[in-house]
């Protein structure tokens, strides 16, 4: 009898121990669960309708090097985050930025991408003639072009009707052919050209071609003036090298994001679109003078907007680190953050970037 008991209670001890292990492996063999938000370039579907982008081939590479299953959870920012921070989800996968504030809910692994704010102007090639010409082409240019042309036609209008019967030779012939003279002499006479072919004869004339002559003075060096601002001008406006070179200008954002925080702590005038293609297509248009925004997101859409592709600045601000969230105490961290590790020090990673973000 007593052996009877003692062969049972070894066989509970058995079983009460094998029953969490049998647990445990139950627990490991299953798929985890993915959380993801879309978040281009590091969460998109692709053509086929799959995920893909930084981040999903980035934890593809790692699922495979740890032979893990796994399924995706598509979930809306403000979900992915108390999902993972209440175990819901094994690991969010995504462009998350790791804060104070974040760490304290839940874990990360090691970061996989370094980015910030960047600033990006119209595009400005090379080959500088043809843009400063371009910026001759302005309204205000054009109206002063024609406001000049009608203060010649005035004067020589007036010098015509005062020598075209003193001086026919030189005024004289058909209304046409008069005024047309007497334009030349005003625009010779303006530009300090005087060649001398046509000169007024009469005191009312000679009246006329003094006064002239003084506001000729006048008006070239206006012109040049006017010329000179508009070339200085158009440059200035494309010499926003950096953050640096903000104050001043009207940036466009998106509102409640990092960089319209940054713009308001600045206090740099900015302009609010709906969206990241809007506030880039805005600055291509010259609507505004450039764009802050996260710097990976607007190399990714700058690749989509063709031929008005902005020059994206070098110069990178309010640096963030993107990591994939783990619940707190989480047994996967470990291994999940030593492949992170090897996966971004391998070549392959450089090329993932590339495609996804250019050059």
């Amino acid at each position: 009898m007593l052996h009877n008991r003692f062969v049972l209670a070894v066989f509970a001890l058995l079983v009460s121990l094998a029953l969490p292990l049998h647990a445990q492996t139950q627990t490991e063999n299953a798929p985890l669960r993915v959380g993801i938000t879309p978040v281009p370039p590091f969460v998109m579907t692709g053509e086929t309708g799959e995920w893909e982008g930084i981040s999903v081939d980035l934890w593809r590479t790692i699922a495979d090097e740890l032979g893990q299953e796994y399924e995706f959870v598509e979930l809306s920012f403000n979900e992915l985050l108390q999902s993972v921070e209440a175990g819901k989800v094994d690991v969010a996968v995504g462009a998350l930025t790791m804060t104070a504030d974040r760490e304290a809910r839940f874990d990360f692994a090691h970061p996989f991408y370094q980015t910030g704010l960047s600033v990006g102007v119209p595009h400005n090639p090379k080959g500088g003639l043809w843009q400063s010409l371009r910026a001759l082409f302005t309204w205000q240019f054009v109206s002063l072009i024609a406001s000049l042309g009608l203060l010649l036609l005035f004067v020589g209008v007036l010098l015509w009707v005062v020598e075209r019967r003193r001086n026919p030779e030189q005024f004289g012939g058909t209304p046409i052919q008069g005024i047309g003279a007497s334009f030349w002499w005003a625009a010779v006479t303006m530009t300090t050209v005087g060649y001398g072919d046509k000169a007024p004869t009469s005191l009312p004339g000679r009246l006329i071609a003094l006064v002239w002559m003084f506001a000729g003075l006048i008006m070239v060096a206006s012109f040049t003036a006017a010329i000179t601002s508009s070339l200085t001008v158009s440059n200035l406006q494309r010499q926003i090298e950096g953050p640096q070179d903000l104050p001043g200008n009207t940036v466009a954002t998106i509102a409640n994001t990092a960089s319209a925080r940054y713009l308001t702590d600045e206090r740099i005038r900015r302009e609010a679109y709906p969206d990241l293609t809007a506030a880039m297509e805005a600055v291509a248009r010259e609507e505004v003078d450039a764009v802050v925004y996260d710097r990976a997101l607007m190399l990714y859409r700058n690749q989509q907007l063709g031929d008005q592709r902005l020059d994206i600045l070098p110069a990178v601000f309010e640096q963030q680190l993107y990591a994939f969230a783990l619940p707190s105490d989480s047994p996967y961290r470990s291994a999940i953050a030593q492949e992170v590790l090897r996966a971004t020090e391998s070549p392959e990673w450089e090329a993932l970037l590339q495609r996804y973000l250019g050059r």
